[in-house]
Formats: structure tokens, C-alpha cells, sequence
């Protein structure tokens, strides 16, 4: 049985930006910095807050009588308690043979234009685990969009002003940047196997390594980038962010309103109407995050039963990477226009060259 490795990576990162957040905060606090500590509680404790909602929608305790597990979110120590049950069933599984399994069926990768269908035996344990990696992917994706993208692009603003950094920041900006750097890898994971749902598929060491390295340099460019827009035009980066926001938001509503279809009630049985709307609210909001600072690889798609697009849209991604470099490149045009002093000692055309080639 396969290690669950990918629990493991969501549950550090997590555990570890909290922790930092929680001691960056605090230094605020004795410096007399009220508004920075705000806003890093604020990025740290709200994703946190939805992270525990994620993990018992997934599982399906709100309707289960498991009050243990609901106390343990309530304390936001849910992800702690659901990778110790993880390991549980991983190593009593290895100790113990299953009584009862079930069949699945997948297709290899075609190879001379050929391909095997194959038949694999799942066991109930199995059949957990993969729950519970559905749902820290998840997870690891709201907390990577909706906490530490705002965290990193805070801390580094902060550092600006400031012209010093400190270690604690320092080091919660990295583990902000490997958060989200994760969660956009788990998000072109599930495309991957979207798009190939009939066979079986691995993705190799070397596919991760390239997949790491594109997400790192895209996101790192786009912080850096609105950060010094930011530093030198304040209001007018509440113009870009709304107009961000709010494309992506609407985006896939409109593209629903136009296909004429019925409004989806099959997301989950024990939802009414409402509670629908607000669960697909939520989830256009965090595709509109996702796309404010890299491209969500995954497609929403309200009019689908299952919300998300199967077909690669190539056009679409070069759509986007088009006009994120325009975007980009104008941002960094009116920063060199109307940069400070601060800057004095940075040499302007050489930072732009290497964030536009990065």
C-alpha cells in the first residue's frame, strides 16, 4: 500500500505556517505594530478555520455522531487527529490481511498505440486512505490560495517598508511560499488524473520536480511583482485586485448562465438550495484565488456534474499567460515611473528583466 506521504507534507506545512504566523504575530504585538498583527492573525486563523470545515465535509461528520472529532476541529486541531488516524490505518493494514475487497479497473497508458486493461483489488482500508488524501488535497489547496498567498504577499510588503528582515519573518514567508507552491502541484495533479480518469496513471519524480520549479518561479514573480506595485501606488492596487478578483469570480457563473442549464442539486444530498449556492460561492471563490496569482490548471465548471471541466483548453491557458505577462509587465512599468527612495540602492531595469524572464 502506498505511504501517505502527501498527509504528511499537508499536515506540516500546515502546522508549521500556523506556528510561525502565531510567533511573527506576537513580535508585532510587543513592537506596537497592531495592524500587521491583525492581518498575519487574520491570514493564518481564517484558512485555518476553513481547512477544519473542509475535512469534516469531506468525511461527513456534521451528520455522524463522532464527537471527539468534532471537538478536535473546533480546537483547529483536526488535521493533527485525522494524520494520526491516517498512520493508524496504514499501519494496521500492513500488520493485518483484509477480509473484504472490492474490484476497480483501470487502462495502462496506451504504448504503440496499445492498452491493457487492468484489474486492481482495493480493500476498505484503502478505500479510507484515499478519503483522507481527497481531502488534505483539498485542504492543502484552500490553505494554500485563501492563507498563505495573502501571508506571503503581507510579510514581503512588510519587508519593503521596512527595508529589514527578520528571521521569523524570513521563515514564514518560505514555509507561505512551499504552502502554495504545494497546493498549485496538487492542483495539476488532479488535472492530470482528470484527464486521464480511465487509466492508470504515475506521475514520475522528474514530472513533480518540473511541475515545482514552473509553480515556483510563476508565483514568486507575482508577489514580488504586486508587492512593488503596492509599496509605490497603494490605492490603485485595489483597483487591480478587484478586477482580478472579481473576473475569475464571475467567470464561471456567466459561462453557466449562458449554457442555459438547470441549477446543479446533485453536489450533495443534504444541502438544500441555499446551502448549494453558498458551497459553489465558495467554491468560485477559491478558483478566483487560485488564478489571482498562478493558473488553476483545474477548470470549474458549474454546469457540470461534477463542477470541473475534463477537457484541457489550451487556448484558454494561453490566454491566460498572455495576458498575466501584459498585466505584469504594465505593473512593473508604473513602479519604475513612480519608484521611491527605498529603491535607491536596486538596480530598476535588472530586477524588472529577471521578474519578467522568471
Amino acid at each position: 500500500m502506498k505511504f501517505p506521504a502527501s498527509v504528511l507534507a499537508s499536515v506540516f506545512l500546515f502546522t508549521a505556517e500556523t506556528t510561525a504566523a502565531l510567533y511573527v504575530s506576537s513580535t508585532y504585538r510587543s513592537g506596537g505594530d497592531r495592524m500587521w498583527q491583525v492581518l498575519t492573525l487574520l491570514f493564518s486563523l481564517m484558512p485555518c478555520a476553513l481547512v477544519q470545515f473542509t475535512l469534516l465535509l469531506v468525511h461527513r461528520d456534521l451528520s455522524r455522531d463522532r464527537p471527539l472529532v468534532l471537538l478536535m476541529h473546533l480546537l483547529q486541531l483536526g488535521p493533527l487527529y485525522r494524520c494520526c488516524e491516517v498512520f493508524c490505518i496504514y499501519c494496521q493494514t500492513n500488520q493485518n490481511e483484509e477480509p473484504y475487497v472490492s474490484i476497480t479497473k483501470k487502462r495502462q497508458m496506451p504504448k504503440d498505440g496499445l492498452s491493457e486493461e487492468v484489474e486492481k483489488e482495493v480493500g476498505q482500508a484503502e478505500g479510507k486512505l484515499f478519503t483522507h488524501r481527497s481531502a488534505f488535497s483539498r485542504a492543502s489547496v484552500i490553505q494554500a490560495f485563501l492563507g498563505s498567498a495573502p501571508q506571503l504577499t503581507l510579510q514581503l510588503y512588510i519587508t519593503v517598508l521596512e527595508q529589514s528582515i527578520t528571521t521569523g519573518r524570513s521563515f514564514i514567508m518560505t514555509l507561505s511560499l512551499l504552502s502554495i507552491v504545494y497546493g498549485a502541484l496538487r492542483c495539476n495533479i488532479l488535472a492530470i488524473k482528470i484527464k486521464y480518469d480511465e487509466y492508470e496513471v504515475k506521475v514520475k519524480p522528474l514530472a513533480y520536480v518540473c511541475i515545482f520549479l514552473w509553480r515556483s518561479f510563476e508565483i514568486a514573480t507575482r508577489v514580488i511583482v504586486l508587492v512593488l506595485f503596492t509599496s509605490v501606488l497603494k490605492i490603485w492596487v485595489v483597483a487591480v485586485i478587484l478586477v482580478n478578483f472579481f473576473s475569475f469570480f464571475l467567470y464561471p457563473w456567466i459561462l453557466f448562465w449562458y449554457s442555459g442549464s438547470p441549477f446543479p442539486e446533485n453536489i450533495e444530498k443534504a444541502l438544500s438550495r441555499v446551502g448549494t449556492t453558498i458551497v459553489l460561492c465558495f467554491l468560485t471563490l477559491l478558483y478566483a484565488g487560485i488564478n489571482m496569482f498562478c493558473w488553476s490548471a483545474v477548470q470549474l465548471k458549474i454546469d457540470n456534474p461534477e463542477l470541473i471541466s475534463k477537457s484541457q483548453n489550451w487556448y484558454r491557458l494561453l490566454i491566460y499567460y498572455m495576458t498575466r505577462f501584459i498585466e505584469n509587465s504594465v505593473l512593473l512599468l508604473l513602479w519604475y515611473f513612480f519608484k521611491t527612495d527605498i529603491y535607491m540602492y536596486v538596480c530598476a531595469p535588472l530586477l524588472i528583466l529577471q521578474l519578467l524572464v522568471g
